[in-house]
């Protein structure tokens, strides 16, 4: 079973695994972070790139906006005066100026929403309406970036702040006469775009050499401390040692370490425990057919042994027998009590009627040995349970009460339940138990007195057996006793039966 249990753990720590699990997190936790900081840098510089670019634009319209109003160029862009034709000349030449300064296009719409003045002069005399154009005589500004045909748009107004109307905004100073539309290239924007991607796809790459590098590094740094737990393992497995071991690296290694030590240390004593256990038992089966073959013998030796003689060793001889089978019969209750596939026979049971049944059965040897037993039930008692079981823990420990009593002592049995679980009390005026043996009771063929307990027929497996089935049942059983007193068995049962998964 051990070597079992050490293979399990081999491989929870295989290295070939952990290796590559620390790989895989080590490369996710250094290539993830670089590519979206990569990725944020270039997206956070297109943002502010185009910003920048409709601030400084927009900053010029302005400008241009105040001298269209100043060279009343809206009202009179048809004018054929020579003083309104310069000045529209020179606006016109501003107008050039920034459509190629930008690499785009401007178009001064008036507010009829009639192109007075185009840029690439093909939408002279035509109307425009938009949802930007009628926003901005409402005195907002707008704009917008256009990534996919590579240009942006932004609206200003043309205010003549000469005039005031009382159906202009409230917050606005002026009348809005005009819209100067205008889309300039972001040519410059993708092309500096292009560049800082180049750049960025370069550095992801030199950055993954470098993460792969140094997750392979790691990935074989950090599992030394497990390949020397390995080692350790198929050491123990081995044979070559016993001893605990220690890997205190990390406290991963440590916390693994002192796992495997613990079940180690269990794993030995259950080992110690079954060889004692097999010990155990054959020493008790060997004692009777020692007593059947040393009485067997004296028969023979003796030729003419009277019938009276032969009668006695006879009986001596069945009681041996009926020992030798009680000792088997009880073994092999607790052997199938122990297989983890036994299941319980659960039904709902009357708790006072079993109680009570199982005392009168047991009150022809409480006579015998004239020891007083009372039953006292507190209330009505049904549970489920199973039967046989359940009958197996009170039989045992009443019996166990009136064999380990003094002359004229007695037994008393008290059922009590609440709403979650009900009590089986069996407490006595016998012998007690020292303090340093109750420890020990529940161990498989122990005895506090040995000798004692050979005279009234005890096999040393019946406390083991009881306490077994309370387990079973998901109960719990406690003892207290004072030497020379008597004891005191409490069992606890739900009165409805959970089953486990």
């Amino acid at each position: 079973m051990i070597s079992k249990i050490l293979e399990k753990l081999e491989h929870m720590i295989t290295l070939r695994s952990l290796r590559a699990r620390l790989f895989v997190i080590i490369l996710v936790v250094g290539i993830l972070p670089s590519v979206f900081m990569c990725y944020g840098i270039v997206s956070n510089y297109e943002e502010r790139a185009v910003e920048q670019r409709i601030a400084a634009v927009q900053n010029q319209l302005v400008i241009l906006a105040n001298h269209l109003v100043t060279n009343t160029y809206l009202t009179n862009y048809q004018s054929e005066e020579q003083i309104y034709r310069n000045s529209r000349e020179v606006i016109n030449a501003e107008l050039e100026m920034l459509s190629n300064l930008y690499d785009g296009r401007v178009m001064i719409i008036n507010k009829n929403f009639k192109v007075i003045k185009d840029t690439y002069g093909i939408s002279e005399g035509k109307t425009i309406i938009s949802e930007e154009v009628i926003e901005c005589f409402q005195g907002k500004v707008t704009s917008s970036y256009d990534r996919e045909h590579g240009y942006i748009e932004m609206t200003t107004p043309i205010t003549d702040t000469s005039v005031v109307s009382d159906d202009t905004d409230k917050n606005a100073a002026g009348v809005v006469n005009g819209v100067m539309l205008t889309s300039i290239s972001n040519e410059s924007i993708v092309s500096t775009m292009e560049v800082l991607n180049r750049k960025a796809f370069i550095l992801e790459i030199i950055m993954i050499m470098i993460i792969v590098a140094l997750a392979i590094v790691l990935s074989i740094v950090l599992t030394r401390p497990f390949n020397r737990v390995t080692d350790a393992i198929n050491e123990v497995r081995a044979g070559y040692r016993e001893e605990s071991i220690s890997v205190p690296d990390y406290v991963e290694t440590v916390h693994i370490v002192d796992a495997f030590n613990q079940m180690l240390k269990h794993m030995k004593a259950l080992d110690d425990s079954r060889q004692e256990f097999v010990a155990n038992v054959s020493h008790e089966l060997k004692t009777p057919m020692t007593s059947v073959k040393v009485l067997a013998d004296s028969l023979l030796a003796q030729e003419n042994a009277p019938a009276e003689l032969y009668r006695e060793f006879m009986e001596d001889i069945v009681s041996e027998i009926d020992r030798e089978n009680q000792i088997i019969t009880d073994l092999l209750a607790l052997v199938k009590m122990d297989k983890r596939a036994q299941e319980l026979n659960i039904v709902s049971l009357n708790i006072n009627d079993l109680a009570e049944l199982i005392l009168k059965r047991l009150r022809p040897i409480a006579r015998k040995r004239d020891v007083e037993l009372v039953f006292e039930s507190m209330r009505p008692v049904v549970a489920e349970v199973d039967e046989v079981k359940l009958s197996l823990i009170m039989t045992n420990l009443v019996e166990n009460a009136i064999k380990y009593n003094c002359e004229r002592g007695w037994v008393k049995v008290v059922l009590d339940a609440d709403h979650q679980f009900f009590t089986f009390e069996v407490s006595d005026s016998g012998m007690g138990i020292p303090e340093g043996e109750l420890p020990h009771i529940y161990e498989r063929f122990y005895r506090v007195d040995k000798s004692h307990s050979r005279e009234i027929g005890g096999t040393g497996l019946g406390l083991a057996i009881t306490k077994k089935a309370v387990l079973m049942h998901r109960g719990s059983i406690t003892v207290t006793s004072t030497e020379g007193e008597g004891t005191c068995f409490l069992v606890k049962i739900p009165l409805t039966y959970i089953a486990t998964t």
